[in-house]
């Protein structure tokens, strides 16, 4: 229910005698003072059924692990492009006494995460995996209700048909697909007497979320428009999407674009480009290919006018009518070493650009630089943060290649039952649900170019024997698949783990590792490079807006000197970004009232003397405000889901890497809303 007025147990009460009323027959119940119309048109539904209010959770039995199995495989391309996102959700609920559930269509429990102390009281009413939670077997319920409805629905208390099920409260929101099917449901449930009012808006988020990242993925191989007729909403999940093939005919459209448009979607696959949009759609391209992040403004045929922006595809980047320009002439700022433009962008780094004069990195620099363009894997060590990724970019960007796909995999980010579909990828039909034209691995859009495995050291010991046969052979067989596929791929791994002790004790093959073990480059710390100011000029020179001069005062440049950077860059990176952000228009100097003052907060096992955390003289004995963590911990046991609330949007500021405008548009809210829900304004 939302918006309750009365306590919840009084609330609660007062729809157990509409229950008893409505099961006794002696009331129609159709006052929404009593109970939801929603709800009370499920109990009808359930009636209408001959379902028994008072059988018992444990009566209604789970799907035995062969049909689990195969509900999983008709649901793998949902399951793979879901996981990564329910696990965060579940560490955005982590401790509260609750329980994630992703169900398909049909409301059988496909994914189950939840907390110790609740997940035994969960499986007394069978809510896990194999379970079917649709209405016709379990009553008015979130899932099966939302399945049923095809809308966001919470359920709490006696709510429920079943009696047993009268503990929880349940919050859930279906998820559909490109084409506007009913893909599943996602749902929150937990007891009812610890219901927060904000559930069913973070479950409807984070279904929204899920939609998005399933458009994409469907669609990553063709052109992809984003557009809003506002421009701080580009970015955003109340962007519209649209994918276009080659020749601009329109293959999909999410809902945001359906209701801006006024789409109907069986029109979908019979209109194009010029029909929606004046202006020619070669253009667009060719304006993208230059620039994929420039936004422009385009006009609906009807007049109005929107800011779109378009994904073009690695694989079809050449379809640009505009022929490459030339790399333009090295240029030289403020006196410093002599820089190229393609150090201005984080995506097309060099190795050079990487060398700002410490030591121990310009010898990692250097080494590397030796084995570019030569068949030598490539093993780069570190602390997280360090900025790996970025090393394996320059590499790449640094040689023969660079013109060919960079392809990542975090071997630590994907489920282990994904991982190896995603790197081999599949045939079409290799197993139910999956698309019927195959997907091409991540091997196989690196053919040509680079494969960079970060966190090499957490790949499962399974997938270890497989990659290792792709790397000797230089042949991929995709799943379901009898033909080899060879691929031409450069290497480059990187890990924070001690490979060698992996290897000892067992967790690693000693073969693999020698075979990605060509050249092993360590890089440094940020607390131990004696470059940091340069650091600082070159990040804000990529960060600032485009003719902004800014430059940091003094007193900020020795604290930064002095502090010991647990995050590495890219803690640097998201101190440096919000700073920016919070400058005035007339500003033109970082100062320490720029800077988030959780900075200066002395972690109680730091390993470093207190005086590496002195905060500037203008911050000491200031009042504390709320902490704007940008690696989020787990939320602590019993909070409030207005905690869960702000800790969601704090990962979304980690996610966009500190950019609060970006964070801002991503949440749909304006950057001052941002700063008054962090506990700044």
């Amino acid at each position: 229910m939302s918006g309750l007025v009365l306590p919840l147990e009084a609330r609660d009460a007062q729809v157990r005698d509409a229950r008893r009323a409505f099961f006794e027959g002696r009331d129609k119940v159709d006052s929404p003072e009593v109970a939801p119309a929603g709800i009370v048109k499920s109990w009808q539904r359930c009636r209408q059924l001959g379902l028994d209010h008072d059988v018992r959770g444990g009566d209604v039995g789970c799907a035995a692990q062969a049909a689990l199995r195969e509900a999983r495989e008709r649901n793998a391309f949902l399951l793979s492009h879901s996981r990564g996102i329910l696990y965060h959700l579940y560490e955005q609920i982590r401790s509260t006494g609750s329980v994630v559930i992703l169900s398909d269509s049909a409301g059988m429990v496909l994914e189950s995460l939840g907390d110790p102390e609740f997940v035994d009281r969960a499986n007394r009413v069978a809510l896990r995996a194999g379970a079917s939670w649709a209405e016709t077997m379990r009553g008015t319920n979130a899932v099966g209700t939302a399945l049923v409805e095809q809308r966001p629905v919470e359920i709490v208390g006696s709510e429920h048909y079943f009696d047993c099920n009268s503990f929880l409260t349940c919050s859930a929101s279906p998820i559909f697909d490109a084409r506007g099917r009913l893909l599943g449901a996602l749902d929150i449930s937990g007891d009812f007497r610890a219901h927060q009012r904000h559930t069913l808006g973070l479950v409807r988020l984070t279904s929204q979320i899920m939609e998005k990242r399933l458009f994409e993925a469907e669609f990553a191989q063709e052109y992809l428009v984003f557009f809003h007729p506002r421009m701080e909403y580009v970015g955003t999940l109340q962007e519209g999407v649209l994918a276009f093939g080659p020749e601009g005919t329109l293959l999909a459209a999410n809902r945001p674009a359906v209701e801006a448009l006024g789409i109907n979607r069986v029109m979908i696959g019979q209109i194009d480009f010029a029909m929606l949009f004046e202006g020619d759609f070669g253009s667009f391209i060719d304006r993208a290919a230059r620039d994929p992040h420039t936004l422009s403004s385009l006009a609906l045929r009807h007049g109005e006018r929107v800011f779109a922006r378009m994904r073009v595809p690695t694989t079809r980047a050449v379809a640009s009518t505009t022929p490459a320009a030339a790399p333009p002439a090295p240029v030289v700022a403020d006196g410093a070493k002599r820089r190229t433009r393609s150090c201005e962008s984080p995506e097309t780094p060099t190795l050079s650009c990487l060398d700002t004069g410490d030591q121990r990195l310009r010898a990692a620099v250097q080494r590397a630089s030796k084995v570019v363009g030569k068949d030598i894997p490539l093993l780069i060590l570190g602390e997280s943060g360090v900025g790996k990724e970025m090393f394996a970019k320059a590499f790449h960007h640094s040689g023969p290649r660079r013109d060919k796909p960079f392809i990542a995999l975090n071997c630590a980010a994907i489920p282990e039952n994904l991982i190896e579909s995603e790197l081999f990828g599949y045939v079409g039909g290799a197993f139910t649900g999956a698309r019927k034209e195959g997907y091409a691995g991540k091997i196989q859009q690196a053919s040509g170019g680079t494969l960079f495995l970060d966190e090499i050291g957490d790949m499962p010991l399974s997938l270890q024997a497989r990659l290792l046969r792709v790397l000797q052979e230089r042949i991929v067989v995709p799943l379901g698949g009898v033909k080899s596929v060879p691929v031409d791929i450069s290497l480059v791994c990187a890990t924070h783990r001690n490979l060698p002790e992996a290897v000892r004790s067992g967790a690693f093959r000693q073969d693999l590792y020698y075979r990605v073990n060509g050249l092993t480059v360590t890089l440094p710390a940020l607390r131990e490079r004696s470059d940091i100011r340069s650091l600082i000029d070159s990040i804000i020179e990529i960060e600032a807006d485009p003719g902004q001069l800014v430059a940091v005062s003094e007193e900020v440049q020795d604290f930064f000197a002095r502090y010991g950077w647990p995050g590495n860059i890219r803690q640097l990176q998201n101190v440096l970004r919000v700073a920016l952000a919070l400058l005035d228009p007339d500003e033109r100097e970082i100062t320490s009232a720029h800077l988030p003052e959780e900075l200066f907060a002395i972690e109680c096992d730091s390993d470093l003397p207190p005086e590496r955390f002195d905060a500037p003289r203008s911050l000491q004995g200031s009042a504390p405000r709320r902490p704007m963590a940008f690696e989020a911990p787990p939320a602590p046991a019993a909070e409030s889901l207005e905690i869960i609330e702000l800790r969601a949007i704090e990962r979304v500021l980690a996610e966009c890497q500190g950019n609060v405008s970006a964070a801002a548009r991503r949440l749909g809210i304006s950057r001052n809303t941002l700063y008054r829900k962090l506990g700044r304004m």
